[in-house]
């Protein structure tokens, strides 16, 4: 590395550091589930902000149809999408330790994600609520930090929960599989929609950081440019 890239690493992070504290962001390690529209973005925010070590999760591999709705690039197609998108973020920050799991989460890999005394931030970006309460269940008392997040078209939820171990109230939201949305979330979606959605939860994820309170849930419309905030979680049976 020549003396002027040692200069920008040194520096890269200078404008952000009175709203995400570089002492706390090195304590934290981020596992992102899902590397499809949200996920992606989400891990790539990550890097750019400079988690320490990032831990992604997706068996699916990058075909034509991810090409626009979730920003991957055509030299890409039939990569494994936890592979494009490590190489990615290693690009935007070469300290970024990235660790590519080309598999589905499971619950016999969940020991896999903790390191040492670091605290676990999980991101659920996967479109399937029986995938979800298997984050839940394997990972709330291993996270210190964790959200989900949901998307349909233009219209995104994000659940964050700033004490897994001790919260009652996210199970709410886990409702039963034959009440969800027919289709997949990333049925109708779009790179911008997905990533102002990566962009709540890496907000919720810095508030929390900051030690300040998360919101539990919120939805933004971007039709009909409507934010709710709800401080507990409501029930809904949506993507």
């Amino acid at each position: 590395m020549n003396p002027q890239s040692e200069h920008a690493q040194l520096d890269r992070d200078l404008r952000q550091r009175a709203l995400i504290p570089p002492e706390r962001l090195a304590t934290c390690h981020a596992l992102v589930i899902g590397v499809g529209a949200i996920g992606r973005q989400v891990a790539l925010q990550l890097a750019a902000v400079g988690i320490p070590l990032l831990l992604l999760f997706d068996h699916d591999t990058v075909e034509t149809v991810n090409l626009a709705p979730q920003g991957y690039r055509p030299d890409q197609l039939s990569a494994h999408k936890v592979d494009a998108t490590a190489h990615d973020c290693q690009h935007l920050n070469p300290q970024v330790h990235v660790i590519p799991k080309a598999e589905r989460f499971r619950r016999s890999t969940a020991r896999q994600v903790t390191v040492g005394q670091s605290s676990l931030a999980v991101f659920a970006c996967v479109d399937s609520i029986t995938t979800r309460k298997l984050i839940w269940e394997c990972l709330r008392n291993e996270a210190a930090f964790f959200v989900d997040g949901r998307m349909s078209a233009e219209v995104i939820r994000v659940l964050a929960v700033g004490t897994p171990a001790t919260d009652s109230n996210y199970a709410n939201t886990l409702f039963d599989a034959d009440e969800a949305y027919v289709g997949a979330c990333t049925a109708r979606s779009t790179i911008y929609t997905s990533s102002i959605a990566a962009g709540l939860m890496v907000g919720q994820f810095t508030k929390w950081l900051r030690q300040m309170p998360v919101d539990a849930d919120l939805t933004l419309n971007l039709l009909s440019a409507e934010l709710t905030v709800q401080e507990k979680y409501v029930s809904q049976a949506a993507c």
